[in-house]
């Protein structure tokens, strides 16, 4: 097994430790300790971060469904460009000890490539990265150079993905968790059918919400209930419609922001969320959260015509807001509240 890191090649448990970044070496320390687990913590996207065990051998699982799928061996070269203190980061790591594969490790920035002038069989990227890579010409054509890319941690805007279409690049969106030791699904970026595919042995089924049940043969934790509302096209794929806990019930009818946010993606050129506010008639109603300074009343009373002209009576917004910054977490995704 060799990992390079840094551009060297590393043969031993003590050259890797001495030549990785302190945040690498601490995982890897925690990685090949007695222990049967390594401590992870969740996003802190629907709550505050909390600490959870990662148990050794489900990340090794994981990390066997993705090299499988990807055919990662001895021979390819990953990039780490992700945090080791997050799920994502770990599991590259972990990747490349299982397969052998040469693993580059650089620096976490919105410009993951800067220092890349190689050819990259598989990464992983959250979308602010991608984003980011888009606007530069060095840095788009560095991009056009990985095989393999996933993107996870957060949504990709549809701009994102009909400027990623045009990439000569395998490149998926990721569906997984914390819990499930990355990812349990991918979707093809410039799928038409927009389904999320399960990795090996994994299937799928619903509950009584209509919210996706993981099941996964070869994790010590068999079955996992999600908070996602899904559209189940069978066993081993779906649509994802929505977070059950984001749902807006408008005078008993039930809207999803995640919905609205799609239907009306293609009319901002900033930051943007769809949430709920207190109406007296109505209990709820539709709230749209804008990033940065506010309209006019005269370019609102416009934009959010041509809003009307996109969404139905129950999805237009009652309410516009605006928040200076949004809030994130540490993966770039929006924290939904205000």
């Amino acid at each position: 097994m060799e990992i390079r890191l840094n551009h060297r090649i590393c043969r031993s448990r003590e050259e890797i430790l001495n030549a990785s970044t302190p945040e690498v070496a601490a995982f890897l320390d925690e990685w090949f300790a007695p222990s049967d687990f390594v401590w992870g913590h969740t996003s802190g996207s629907t709550g505050t971060p909390k600490p959870v065990r990662l148990l050794k051998r489900d990340m090794e699982a994981s990390a066997r469904l993705t090299n499988d799928f990807f055919d990662i061996t001895c021979r390819s070269v990953m990039l780490l460009c992700l945090s080791p203190d997050y799920i994502a980061g770990k599991m590259m790591i972990v990747r490349a000890l299982l397969s052998g594969a040469d693993l580059l490790v650089v620096t976490p920035s919105s410009l993951p490539l800067t220092t890349i002038d190689e050819p990259i069989d598989f990464a992983a990227m959250v979308p602010a990265q991608v984003v980011e890579s888009l606007k530069s010409t060095m840095q788009k054509s560095r991009l056009s150079r990985i095989t393999s890319l996933i993107i996870g941690g957060a949504p990709l805007s549809p701009g994102t993905e009909v400027e990623l279409e045009k990439l000569p690049v395998d490149m998926y969106a990721t569906y997984g968790m914390t819990e499930t030791v990355s990812h349990v699904a991918l979707r093809r970026i410039g799928d038409s059918l927009s389904l999320y595919c399960a990795l090996g042995g994994i299937s799928f089924s619903i509950d009584e919400r209509n919210c996706l049940i993981i099941h996964a043969p070869h994790f010590s934790v068999k079955e996992f209930v999600t908070n996602d509302v899904v559209e189940l096209v069978d066993s081993r794929n779906f649509r994802w419609i929505g977070r059950y806990d984001h749902v807006i019930n408008t005078g008993g009818i039930k809207v999803f922001p995640e919905l609205i946010e799609k239907k009306i993606a293609g009319l901002f050129t900033r930051r943007f969320f769809v949430t709920s506010c207190d109406d007296l008639k109505w209990g709820e109603s539709v709230a749209l959260v804008i990033e940065g300074e506010a309209l006019s009343l005269e370019q609102e009373k416009i934009f959010l015509e041509k809003i009307r002209a996109k969404v139905n009576k129950y999805e237009f917004p009652r309410k516009v807001l605006y928040v200076q910054k949004f809030k994130e977490t540490s993966s770039g995704k929006v924290i939904r509240n205000i």
